[in-house]
C-alpha cells in the first residue's frame, strides 16, 4: 500500500506538477490519482520510474512509500 501522505509530501516538494509526472511513467492524470490514493497499484516499472523522475534511490525511503502498511 502506498503511503499517500508522504507521496504526495515528495511530489510537492520536487516542484514538478502531476501531469508531467503521470505522462512521464505512462499513466494519465486520473490513473496517477488513483494509484497515489490506494484505488489502484502502482507497477513495478511505474515505482522504479516515479523514484527516477523524483531522485529517490533510497531503498528504505522507497519502502516507506510504496510499500506502507
Amino acid at each position: 500500500m502506498t503511503n499517500t501522505k508522504l507521496l504526495k509530501k515528495i511530489i510537492e516538494q520536487s516542484g514538478l506538477k502531476k501531469n508531467f509526472i503521470a505522462k512521464a511513467i505512462g499513466l494519465s492524470p486520473y490513473g496517477l490519482a488513483k494509484k497515489i490514493n490506494n484505488e489502484t497499484e502502482f507497477k513495478t516499472s511505474e515505482v522504479n520510474k516515479l523514484c527516477e523522475i523524483l531522485n529517490i534511490s533510497d531503498l528504505a525511503e522507497k519502502d516507506r512509500i510504496f510499500f506502507a502498511n
